[in-house]
């Protein structure tokens, strides 16, 4: 079992990461169905839900309902300068070699042509804890060990604690303004979206957080996305913490199945009977045809605009103008121009890069 690297935090603050745990596997869980065990999990429809009471030997118990869980029992009592003592949460996907039934993770970020979450949470009115969401990407498609990166999102916190790490800007994502914070450890990075005030439901698209993290970590779109888990971090208390309902779905095919260039219309049978026509003398001057306008060249004068040029997609110019958060991204800043289709950009569209 692997614990959450320490000391990145100034004055030697002891800083939060979700921590790994290898997992005691339970059977499929029906609505009521209760777990105490320190590693003990069981399945709620397809994800599997888990105590991973990994950092202290206080007895704590979640209880599953149709489509989420509820801490039940927990007396936790640990200092908040250093780590959490457990991660109770239910994810989709493989986390120690116990994957969600009939799950398609780990799956390559390059293959991903879609990743949406949603969870709805109850918060106790006292105790210390967060709750977060865990995202696990790794270079390779492993559905055991520990991860190279982790990435949070931090939906609300109680008490003096903070995100592993040490604070590295802001960051607005899928519509909201974060607080970021980012540390190594001896086997992963961490990078933490902090919530600037409570939340307690969201539905939102993954990727805009996987391709957000490509600026404060080496993830590239040939790394693996393995699981989606969220829950709670608990230092004291923890009883009533409860994820009300969690819905996460990946589906593959890739975006560039969405961006790829339009194919130019094949040209029209010529029969082979066909006989040459003489085209007839024109009794009056022709007027010349007005030939179309140049289009305009790529305006980049100030960095932050490109206009469309003939056979330009949003991919391609998400990856000639270096956009964080690439052709998704580019097209969200460009809704309002492009319209309901990404797949259908016009020359001459003055796009917005940054």
């Amino acid at each position: 079992m692997s614990r959450p690297f320490r000391g990145l935090g100034a004055a030697g603050l002891l800083l939060a990461s979700t921590a790994v745990a290898v997992v005691a596997t339970a059977g499929p869980a029906s609505a009521d169905t209760q777990v105490c065990d320190k590693y003990g999990t069981t399945t709620v429809d397809r994800y599997v839900a888990m105590n991973n009471v990994w950092g202290a030997d206080t007895p704590q118990c979640f209880t599953t309902t149709n489509s989420g869980f509820t801490i039940t029992k927990a007396d936790n009592k640990k200092a908040t300068n250093g780590a959490p003592l457990s991660y109770t949460a239910i994810y989709l996907g493989c986390h120690y070699g116990n994957c969600s039934p009939g799950t398609n993770l780990p799956m390559q970020v390059s293959q991903i042509s879609s990743a949406t979450s949603s969870a709805s949470f109850s918060y106790p009115t006292s105790g210390v804890y967060n709750a977060a969401y865990d995202i696990w990407l790794d270079p390779s498609s492993r559905k055991d060990g520990e991860n190279k990166l982790e990435l949070m999102i931090w939906f609300n916190r109680q008490g003096p604690i903070s995100p592993a790490g040490t604070p590295a800007g802001t960051a607005t994502v899928a519509g909201r303004s974060w607080e970021v914070w980012a540390g190594d450890g001896p086997n992963r990075r961490v990078v933490t979206y902090a919530a600037r005030s409570p939340m307690t439901s969201w539905n939102f698209n993954v990727m805009d957080f996987i391709n957000d993290v490509k600026t404060h970590s080496n993830l590239t779109d040939s790394w693996y996305l393995t699981s989606i888990q969220t829950g709670f971090e608990p230092w004291v208390g923890g009883t009533g913490l409860a994820v009300n309902s969690f819905t996460a779905d990946v589906n593959g095919g890739g975006a560039a199945q969405r961006n790829r260039p339009e194919q130019p219309p094949a040209p029209a049978p010529t029969s082979a009977a066909a006989t040459p026509v003489t085209p007839a003398t024109p009794s009056a001057p022709v007027t010349p045809t007005r030939q179309p306008a140049p289009q305009p060249s790529p305006t980049r004068g100030d960095g932050h605009t490109y206009v469309v040029q003939p056979g330009d997609t949003l991919s391609g110019i998400a990856a000639r103008e270096h956009v964080t958060g690439g052709w998704r991204r580019l097209y969200w800043l460009n809704r309002h121009v492009v319209g309901a289709d990404p797949d259908l950009i016009v020359p001459g569209q003055r796009l917005t890069l940054r």
